[in-house]
């Protein structure tokens, strides 16, 4: 293993917030910053591209203090890239695979202070999958987060074939996600999806049967009922009025009230679950959707940020190159 260990450098360039606030006030970039090691169970990966979520400026503005990790940290969640070391105890990765994944297996609970938004991190093995051979880094850098919280969440519902489902919020990184889902894995008979007049044919193309523009329409006063909603903007009292009696309404907003009877949950992260969805991934049936403004390069990851806090992104927002 030295002949790789001897090339990895101990420092590093990361963006880093050391103060709670907004990403483009707290973010700054830290051309020093200690290059992580692999504890035993780990792998140490060359980060080639890393997405953003809601979670990462989230964490950033404090809202989340009471699970979070101590600062400085590193924000960063999704990462696609090279292994270049492994610990004692891995057992199927080696050095030069390709390699995407959810770094943090709690997503609320002490997420790693090394994330990846940086040349390098760490990732525990049983967090990682091989990159899908179909996708490119930056594609593949879009999926963990939000395909594990849209598999999960449908997992909870006990969606099944036959049954019908509401997503609120579809054009966003779970929302097109839980519709694709829906309709290729979990079989569902009718997909029915919310999103602003501009993304309706966007929803259509994912697989969605019926898309509401919420500009226009409020899906609670229509006469249809569903078996599942999925509510991944946090609605959910205007949610429980669209379930049919005995429906399940599943909400990703971490904070505020629930109305009865919908529930919340938080993602846990699993390279299985990902090898689990790889057929659909590679046959295409499954595919991530990037923003059309959606790749920033490393430098402009505070940009990114103030992008992303618009709520405006359709799908998912990655940044690549990293140095």
């Amino acid at each position: 293993m030295e002949h790789t260990a001897s090339s990895i450098p101990s420092k590093m360039k990361a963006w880093v917030y050391s103060q709670h606030g907004k990403p483009v006030d707290v973010l700054k970039l830290d051309s020093n910053y200690d290059v992580p090691q692999p504890k035993e169970d780990q792998v140490l990966i060359k980060v080639v591209a890393a997405a953003l979520n809601p979670v990462d400026f989230k964490r950033m503005l404090g809202m989340f203090i009471h699970s979070d990790s101590p600062l400085p940290s590193v924000p960063g969640y999704d990462v696609a890239g090279v292994v270049l070391k492994v610990g004692s105890q891995v057992r199927t990765l080696k050095e030069g695979d390709e390699v995407y994944g959810n770094i943090n297996e709690k997503g609320l609970d002490r997420p790693k202070r090394s994330g990846t938004l940086a040349e390098y991190t760490v990732a525990e093995e049983n967090l990682l999958a091989l990159k899908p051979k179909n996708l490119g880094f930056i594609e593949a850098a879009a999926i963990p987060l939000a395909i594990g919280t849209a598999y999960e969440g449908l997992q909870k519902t006990a969606l099944s074939a036959g049954k019908s489902i509401l997503v609120l919020g579809g054009a966003g990184g779970v929302g097109t996600m839980v519709i694709q889902l829906a309709k290729h894995v979990f079989g569902a008979s009718k997909v029915a999806a919310t999103s602003s007049s501009a993304k309706l044919e966007l929803l259509k193309s994912l697989g969605a049967d019926l898309a509401i523009d919420y500009t226009k329409d409020n899906f609670e006063d229509l006469p249809e009922k569903f078996d599942v909603i999925y509510d991944a903007i946090g609605q959910s009292e205007r949610a429980v009025k669209a379930i049919k009696e005995g429906g399940k309404v599943v909400t990703i907003e971490p904070v505020g009230e629930l109305a009865e009877p919908a529930f919340r949950f938080i993602l846990t992260s699993s390279g299985a679950m990902l090898e689990t969805l790889n057929p659909f991934l590679e046959n295409g049936k499954v595919k991530p959707v990037i923003d059309p403004r959606g790749t920033f390069a490393f430098c402009q990851t505070p940009q990114a940020f103030s992008y992303l806090e618009t709520g405006r992104v359709t799908g998912k927002i990655v940044i690549h190159p990293i140095p």
